[in-house]
């Protein structure tokens, strides 16, 4: 494997996250800091849970995690930040296709404007620097009419057999939803700063996220809301019919391929990736309830609502251009994933702090 002049031993500059207090964020920085890397985090800690999950990282790693509080809309502190890390591993974002719908303007300057600011502080201040991106499978928009998919017992399944193995990169690119276009116009910028100004950049498009440290909301993080409502006795509401599918995959997981890229940088510099669960990881939201159920012994009460705008019926990762390119490949079944997200979220909100310490080793 070929390491990049920027991560040699001999370069003791921290490595910066953005966003690296929310749930994908601070499972990076505690690997990264695991393995003796220095990380400086820039996060604006305005989402539930990050200031947990920045106390975690420093009662873990002390003084090898700086956190500071900042906010990618502020283009001199993200530059001050930039100009002085290895590389740049850029998290940070409005998360939610709910919240972009009642602002659309504030989703545009974080995703969008926010991403331009970091591109910019490396191109202008630390053009060595590679630069990692978490992009998302809602650039491709919903992709399936109804005539396109079918039910298959408990979920929906493309009609046409060409897609079984998912959703590869050549598909072609339909924002939908201000935050699919926000997200979207991100993702597109950063690939073309590697392709015009040579930077090294590498694009994530994510699917479904699920692990340890996140405190699931009904807007963004569904399988740890569901498990959340389920622990609270609370009714679960699914919009659409449940029949929809997507690719789990577990943060241990997406951690080792953000890693493996950031390793391999001079290897997959101005490529984008798919990074999901693939088929073996998919799962629909009618058959992660009947999960729920068998874990807990009971099943949660449902209510339905209507299909919210830009929601996929079907979306499954094609998973081997990253498998291939990263030596990497999911490693956590949906079921234990589940099991130990599941055991993490009753230790957290019932209150068995062993069983908390114990999971907390997994993410």
């Amino acid at each position: 494997m070929r390491m990049s002049i920027a991560l040699r031993k001999e370069d003791s500059r921290p490595v910066l996250v953005t966003g690296g207090c929310g749930f994908i964020g601070c499972n990076i920085v505690s690997a990264l800091a695991a393995r003796g890397t220095r990380v400086l985090v820039i996060d604006n800690l305005s989402r539930a849970g990050v200031q947990e999950n920045a106390h975690w990282l420093k009662a873990r790693h002390g003084e090898r995690v700086d956190i500071r509080t900042a906010d990618i809309r502020d283009a001199e502190a993200v530059t001050d930040a930039v100009a002085r890390v290895s590389a740049v591993l850029h998290l940070a974002g409005q998360v939610a296709v709910t919240s972009s719908l009642e602002s659309p303007t504030q989703d545009f300057e974080v995703n969008a404007r926010g991403t331009l600011n970091v591109l910019e502080a490396v191109r202008l201040a630390n053009p060595g620097a590679p630069v990692i991106f978490a992009s998302t499978n809602k650039v491709y928009g919903r992709l399936f009419t109804d005539a396109d998919i079918v039910r298959a017992g408990e979920r929906y399944a493309p009609a046409d057999a060409r897609f079984a193995p998912g959703l590869s990169e050549a598909t072609a690119l339909d924002f939908y939803s201000p935050y699919g276009c926000s997200k979207g116009t991100a993702d597109q910028y950063v690939h073309d700063y590697a392709r015009v100004f040579g930077l090294r950049t590498v694009v994530l498009r994510m699917s479904c996220i699920y692990g340890n440290r996140q405190f699931g909301t009904e807007d963004q993080g569904w399988l740890a809301h569901f498990l959340l409502q389920a622990i609270r006795g609370a009714p679960i509401t699914l919009y659409g019919d449940g029949l929809q599918v997507r690719d789990a995959l577990h943060v241990s997981d997406a951690v080792a391929a953000w890693i493996g890229a950031l390793d391999r940088i001079d290897d997959v510099a101005g490529r984008v990736f798919n990074l999901g669960g693939g088929p073996d990881n998919s799962l629909s939201l009618l058959e992660f309830l009947d999960l729920i159920a068998e874990l807990r012994g009971s099943a949660p009460t449902i209510r339905f609502d209507r299909w919210r705008p830009g929601d996929q019926p079907w979306y499954v990762s094609d998973i081997s251009a990253v498998s291939r390119a990263l030596d990497w490949r999911p490693r956590v079944s949906p079921r234990e994933g589940v099991r130990l997200l599941d055991r993490w979220l009753e230790s957290r909100f019932g209150g068995a702090a062993d069983v908390l310490q114990r999971d907390e080793m997994h993410a």
